[in-house]
């Protein structure tokens, strides 16, 4: 049997790793891009690993961030989440991070930004894939905009679907000047048939 027909038990993945390649370094770079939780069999995939291998890189990985093998202990984590694994700031750090980066960002925020801020706040809890559905453009990157600028934040994590839900922050109530979400003005004078782009309940 060759190595490209061969298959671990949880993922057809190829069980001998490519020459050369460090397996940890890889796994960390695919991590510091990823915008949702990635399972061990996601990052077996994508490093062409078997997925034994890569859940104790990823062990290994958790420890080396948390100094537990006498190295430095980092300013961010390797969190399970949903059934997957992500990079996260650790909470003791959020402060600074969330002041950084107000600070470091304008005020102004894009069109697309601010629809889609209109619509996490007017349908929250909602997924990304939701929002994408009602806007019908993709909205990673505005999302990664207001997640970064303390706007919205991440709710939960979906158990079926491992889908994360978002909802918005005290800091975008503040700077609208209300007290809580329901002091949004209504939308449905503004719209067509008093639903269009939003389903459900609509202020």
């Amino acid at each position: 049997m060759t190595v490209e027909n061969q298959q671990t038990v949880e993922g057809e993945v190829p069980p001998v790793l490519p020459e050369g390649i460090d397996i940890e370094r890889s796994l960390e770079a695919i991590l510091m891009v990823a915008d949702e939780p990635m399972s061990v069999i996601t990052l077996a995939s994508a490093v062409s690993a078997p997925v034994k291998r890569v859940r104790a890189a990823v062990d290994a990985l958790v420890a080396d961030y948390d100094g537990s093998a006498g190295g430095i202990r980092r300013g961010f984590e390797l969190r399970e989440v949903g059934g997957g694994w992500r990079l996260y700031v650790r909470p003791e750090f959020d402060p600074v991070v969330a002041d950084y980066v107000l600070a470091q960002n304008p005020t102004k925020l894009s069109q697309a930004a601010l629809e889609t801020l209109a619509v996490i706040a007017y349908k929250q809890p909602i997924s990304r894939g939701a929002i994408a559905s009602i806007r019908a453009v993709n909205v990673d990157s505005v999302v990664r905009t207001l997640l970064g600028r303390g706007l919205i934040t991440e709710m939960f994590t979906d158990s079926e679907t491992g889908a994360i839900n978002y909802g918005t922050t005290d800091l975008l109530l503040t700077q609208l000047g209300v007290n809580s979400i329901d002091d949004l003005p209504k939308i449905s004078p503004l719209l067509a048939d008093g639903a269009e782009g939003f389903d459900g309940d609509v202020r």
